[in-house]
């Protein structure tokens, strides 16, 4: 069975060793060795069918892999882990809100609810965060007449409600306008360093990851080829791909190919 020092189970709160993940005898994702440390956001990048919303679910306890460990705050995860009780300590965010056919303060209070909280503490917690995220006065609008970047913000609130130790974004950003966009990013940043929550976030802009990366893993047709800080990496990108991400963000003219 796995196991970490105390001083490592107290730094890290994920980590994975000599993962693997196989689909119809094909193996779409390895990754030899990834820790995410306690209150780090870390970036994840990569072309599209490289790996990441794989690498994101089994990350998140929603998958679990062909071979190799997972530890969750120092607890190796088995066939006889309690994954709900786990699971609970973690959110996630996708790229479409997915809210459902109800009121704001309802789509937020939804999981709090699930979970067996009733009465004033539900609207306690739902009115702070939708306080904390500017979206108070939406609080009785239904879901379906939103903005998308007001529905991202729902989508977020209701996953902050829940006080998760790890927070996963997939593409948070990614169908909103540039003002919608730049508001989030800065909510989200101050949101997370407050609260201390360990995050993943996904993007395709490497201006979101140099604004709320920590350090940035970088996956490659299924591979794990780079993990650095993010300056380190926008100072010296690992991949063809990495580069043109970087010199997008930058505005800087990227080689050709």
């Amino acid at each position: 069975m796995a196991t970490v020092s105390p001083e490592t189970a107290d730094q890290v709160m994920i980590q994975v060793r000599n993962l693997k993940v196989e689909r119809g005898g094909r193996t779409i994702l390895v990754v030899p060795e990834l820790s995410l440390r306690r209150g780090e956001v870390l970036g994840l990048v990569g072309a599209n069918g490289a790996g990441k919303s794989t690498l994101v679910r089994t990350l998140a306890l929603l998958e679990p892999p062909t071979a190799g460990e997972v530890l969750f705050a120092g607890e190796p995860i088995t066939p006889k882990t309690d994954l709900l009780r786990l699971r609970r300590r973690v959110a996630v965010v996708f790229q479409d809100p997915l809210l459902l056919d109800m009121s704001v303060f309802d789509n937020v209070a939804l999981g709090l609810r699930l979970r067996g909280m009733r009465g004033p503490a539900v609207r306690r917690r739902v009115e702070e965060w939708l306080g904390r995220l500017g979206i108070a006065h939406l609080a009785r609008q239904h879901a379906r007449t939103l903005s998308g970047g007001e529905a991202q913000r729902v989508s977020l609130a209701r996953a902050l409600v829940l006080e998760p130790e790890v927070l996963f974004l997939d593409e948070p950003t990614a169908n909103l306008d540039l003002l919608s966009r730049t508001s989030l990013l800065d909510l989200l940043s101050r949101l997370l360093r407050e609260e201390g929550i360990t995050a993943v976030l996904v993007s395709h802009d490497f201006r979101e990851v140099l604004h709320l990366a920590d350090r940035v893993a970088v996956l490659e047709s299924g591979r794990l080829v780079a993990v650095a800080p993010a300056r380190e990496i926008a100072a010296h990108p690992p991949t063809p791909l990495v580069q043109a991400l970087v010199a997008a963000a930058l505005g800087e003219p990227h080689p050709r190919a």
